[in-house]
């Protein structure tokens, strides 16, 4: 069911206006919890779709719960990754549309069990200049704002150019040269920060100094991303126990933790 939001958000004062009406569908206590925002491209490569994912489920896993913008790509990604029931979606539409229409799963599964919140009164439809505000909207949820992968021009640097005035630190991952040229702009002038270390980054933003590490020797091994043909020689059949309970991922012969 589609409610208003009838409360005060702390985190939307950063923004240049206070949205005249928020409407929500779902759990509105994740605006309590601890929020990273996690946006990028929507055609991330191969190396940007594993790291997001790594970053948005570690996160999630110590109970940060990961703010996007339902889009294809870095989004999608990182809503999957957190596990609808610590996720945010800010959507660019009325809450009677799931759009886009290929994540209409994803965003029913974020309601069920998760938040998707919207500016917009039912049955208005994602426009160039709704998706300005939902971008607003999501920058100002998060603690600090992780741009994984944008090229130039992209419409993520503009969130970037919103975190900036609202004085959050942003992150990015580093790329190989010609990749991710939006973001390597911004490190180049200081304005982004590259993460390294995902342990020590994420360390950064909990209160403790130790992150709790599997002591499983199949995923410890396929925290290093094996080929698929590495794993199944050293564990056998452990590996496809594993694909089906959802603990590991097989992508291009690759086999990666979930």
């Amino acid at each position: 069911m589609i409610r208003e939001i009838d409360f005060n958000i702390p985190e939307l004062t950063n923004m240049k206006k206070y949205p005249k009406e928020l409407f929500y569908i779902g759990n509105t206590q994740l605006l309590q919890k601890k929020k990273i925002s996690i946006i990028g491209t929507r055609r991330p490569n191969s190396y940007t779709k594993e790291f997001t994912h790594k970053l948005a489920h570690k996160l999630s896993s110590l109970d940060i719960c990961i703010v996007s913008g339902a889009a294809m790509g870095v989004d999608a990604i990182s809503h999957l990754a957190a596990k609808p029931e610590n996720t945010i979606a800010v959507v660019a539409n009325g809450l009677d549309i799931r759009y886009p229409s290929v994540n209409k799963n994803l965003i029913s599964n974020i309601e069920e069990k998760g938040l998707v919140l919207s500016a917009y009164k039912v049955g208005e439809k994602a426009r160039n200049y709704t998706f300005v505000l939902r971008n607003e909207i999501v920058v100002a949820l998060g603690d600090i704002l992780i741009v994984t992968q944008a090229d130039l021009n992209s419409g993520s640097l503009t969130s970037v150019q919103y975190a900036i005035k609202m004085k959050k630190k942003i992150y990015t991952l580093p790329h190989r040269i010609n990749e991710s040229l939006g973001t390597q702009e911004l490190v180049k002038k200081g304005l982004v920060e590259p993460i390294y270390n995902i342990e020590d980054f994420i360390s950064k933003y909990t209160n403790t100094n130790e992150i709790k590490k599997t002591t499983d020797e199949l995923l410890l091994f396929c925290e290093n991303n094996p080929s698929y043909e590495e794993a199944v020689l050293k564990f056998g059949n452990r590996v496809f126990e594993y694909e089906l309970e959802g603990k590991i991922a097989i992508n291009n012969a690759k086999v990666s933790v979930i």
